[in-house]
């Protein structure tokens, strides 16, 4: 049999599904969040963010509080910003659209996730969940770190989002305290920058000095 009726008897089909989904998950590179990059020459977008995250799973994975799958919370940090393709990225500081995320992500995760051959979709659906819901030390530290690298960058940009959004202390506070679930550590660290950039001006006090 000739190399080329060889070819036309292959199965292409879930290989184009794997393709359509890389495909379609480039539109990610165009979901901007608030969060500037450090020079503040514009502001990171979804991929950038989703990379910046698993470096930080890479990397800061010793300091969580349980022993974790370093590899899923990388799987993790990869794909949670997916369903903001379709569902836009929601301001973490922003009450209104809140409270629409979760049904907004839902649709988003079915309708981008199935485009996968179903072993694939069922799996990184679950993986979704997981990080949603946050009950296994990989969520955990999955979510610390999500919350941990925009701080940095508010920290290390002067406060740009902070101000651009009249985001308070309380507020920094009230958001981000979920950190010390996944890394005690991490939040003991991260309430030093958050008392420092009070401290530049960089973030307004409305809670008269509090003891960070």
């Amino acid at each position: 049999m000739h190399k080329e009726t060889i070819s036309f008897m292959l199965d292409f089909s879930r290989l184009e599904k794997q393709i359509q989904f890389i495909l379609e998950i480039d539109k990610l590179k165009q979901v901007f969040r608030q969060t500037y990059l450090l020079d503040q020459t514009r502001r990171e977008n979804d991929a950038e963010h989703s990379w910046h995250l698993s470096m930080l799973a890479l990397f800061l994975s010793e300091h969580s509080n349980s022993p974790i799958d370093v590899k899923r919370v990388v799987e993790m940090a990869l794909i949670h910003d997916i369903v903001e393709i379709d569902a836009g990225d929601t301001f973490v500081y922003d009450t209104v659209h809140a409270e629409t995320q979760k049904a907004r992500e839902k649709l988003a995760a079915e309708r981008i996730f199935n485009l996968l051959p179903t072993d694939q979709k069922d799996y990184l659906y679950a993986l979704w969940v997981e990080f949603e819901t946050s009950q296994t030390p990989e969520a955990k530290f999955a979510r610390a770190i999500d919350r941990v690298q925009p701080l940095l960058h508010n920290c290390y940009t002067k406060g740009r989002a902070w101000k651009a959004h009249g985001v308070k202390l309380s507020q920094v506070l009230e958001r981000n305290k979920h950190i010390e679930d996944g890394s005690k550590e991490l939040w003991e660290f991260m309430k030093i920058q958050i008392k420092q950039a009070v401290a530049n001006g960089y973030l307004e006090d409305d809670l008269e000095k509090v003891k960070l």
